[in-house]
């Protein structure tokens, strides 16, 4: 059974006339005639009567009229969706983000992909890189911005590497800068009382380690928080933390650079390599790296205070 098929059926049964439908389908009647043969063929019984001047249907015509009318019905909603998937008339993108990354970066580039596809679906899932790893391995994401791990990401992901963030250190601006230099060590945090992050947070176990490093174990006032909150605590005087230069520049307190190296963190978007990204995934990525590289932050750059 054909769609073409069917939709002569139809034509015939609106137009109750061979040659006025063959007119409107803009085919000869031959061809009709043809279409509506292997159509009762196909069914195995006749679904028109074909009398001089008067075309009725038969019963198996009545009972396929209102399915035929259902089928191409259905298949021109088919047709339109497709067409506006394609287009970016609608869809759904389901992009994955560290919580500081949704407090900085990700603002900016959903209004941009918003204001170019405004019929277009954005779910964000807000979580660690951990966790966003194992939702976007799940197939419960299209992308995931990530935190790279010194270990790499998972073997059933593709991570592009997008830029290489600083790390600085916030405190209250109406208090003295926390060292009488211009630029703060590792190791004057210790015994210097910090706010840190929940546990499982990319930032706490990147501050932890380097700490470690410097050979102490860093002290906290305040522990468990979201990025907000570990703001809201460094401004009210509670402690240190320790920020990407993204969220350190948006939070109004008081910003000291690490000596150099400095302490970096590296951004990737990742996907899964078994699954292509959908066209809304994709355009999603490619405003990403534009906005980026419209603020001189990538890909695979050093944004630096």
């Amino acid at each position: 059974m054909q769609l073409t098929q069917l939709r002569s059926f139809v034509t015939v049964c609106d137009t109750r006339h061979f040659t006025r439908a063959a007119e409107v389908l803009g085919i000869t009647q031959p061809s009709l005639s043809q279409h509506i043969r292997g159509l009762e063929r196909e069914l195995g019984t006749e679904l028109l009567h074909r009398a001089r001047g008067n075309i009725t249907l038969t019963d198996g015509g009545e009972a396929l009229l209102p399915l035929a009318r259902r089928i191409l019905a259905d298949t021109e909603t088919a047709r339109r969706e497709v067409a506006d998937a394609v287009r970016l008339n609608r869809g759904r993108v389901r992009l994955g983000a560290t919580p500081s990354l949704c407090a900085s970066l990700v603002p900016d580039v959903l209004r941009r992909f918003h204001d170019a596809y405004p019929n277009v679906e954005l779910h964000i899932e807000e979580s660690g890189s951990q966790n966003l790893v194992r939702t976007l391995a799940g197939g419960e994401l299209d992308l995931a911005l990530i935190i790279t791990p010194q270990r790499g990401v998972v073997p059933a992901l593709s991570a592009t590497e997008l830029l290489r963030e600083e790390l600085v250190v916030v405190s209250p601006p109406e208090q003295a800068a926390p060292v009488a230099r211009r630029r703060i060590r590792v190791d004057d945090l210790r015994d210097r009382p910090m706010v840190m992050f929940r546990r499982g947070y990319d930032l706490r176990e990147f501050t932890t380690a380097a700490c470690r490093v410097a050979g102490f174990e860093p002290s906290f006032t305040v522990e468990g928080g979201e990025m907000d909150a570990v703001l809201g605590f460094v401004r009210a005087g509670l402690g240190l933390a320790v920020v990407p230069q993204m969220v350190a520049a948006r939070s109004g307190l008081r910003v000291t650079r690490f000596d150099r190296p400095g302490l970096h963190r590296t951004i990737a978007v990742a996907h899964r390599k078994d699954v292509a990204p959908t066209r809304a995934a994709t355009e999603l990525r490619r405003i990403l790296v534009a906005h980026l590289r419209s603020t001189g932050a990538g890909p695979a750059v050093t944004v630096s205070g």
